[in-house]
């Protein structure tokens, strides 16, 4: 269990350090740090920071083999629509949205929160979309060993909004496939199902 999940415990060796450089960042931009709403924002950026980047704390190996189960079941298993924040490395704004994620069990199963955990873990970190939709499917790949994985990720980056092309309206989508995902019809009936609305 991450300690995050729990309660809102810090380093305060850590908090005031990276505290410190947000103070000098402040001040670099041309604001007044003394200023009554700034007192406090140096070390509210650095808790904020600590949270956004707790994944490096966690294993994700250790999260899917914590709720791993034998069982016969062999068709598709797919956990939709999991919710995806994390902080583009190249200009550490935020990047958010969704991943989607399928795996074809060979003899084993994991519980399905299971799956949403591993994004945030990944996610947690600086990335890039890229590597984030790898590492999610390389991992139920190693702990799982099934018959396939499939990670589509989609997201908006905020890199690309609030600066340099600034195109509000843009979004980027990832995949990764191992295994039988790698055949076509496949991955035609995962993203068939991605796309419906089964309720």
């Amino acid at each position: 269990m991450d300690r995050f999940s729990q309660e809102k415990h810090y380093d305060e060796k850590l908090v005031k350090a990276v505290a410190d450089r947000y103070k000098d960042i402040i001040e670099n931009v041309g604001e007044d740090v003394s200023r009554e709403g700034l007192l406090k924002t140096p070390e509210r950026a650095s808790k904020a920071m600590h949270f956004l980047t707790h994944g490096y704390e966690m294993d994700p190996a250790e999260i899917l083999r914590s709720a791993l189960f034998h069982e016969d079941h062999n068709e598709m298993v797919i956990i939709k629509d999991i919710e995806m924040y994390s902080l583009c490395e190249h200009h550490m704004l935020p990047f958010f949205g969704k991943a989607h994620v399928a795996y074809i069990p060979n003899g084993k199963i994991v519980g399905l929160s299971k799956i949403p955990r591993i994004v945030d873990v990944f996610s947690r970190r600086l990335q890039v979309q890229e590597r984030l939709t790898v590492q999610i499917k390389d991992v139920i790949d190693e702990v799982l060993e099934p018959l396939g994985v499939a990670v589509v990720v989609e997201a908006q980056h905020l890199c690309m909004m609030m600066r340099g092309v600034q195109k509000q309206n843009s979004s980027t989508t990832t995949s990764s496939f191992s295994g039988e995902f790698e055949k076509q019809t496949t991955r035609m009936e995962f993203m068939q199902l991605l796309r419906s609305d089964l309720r």
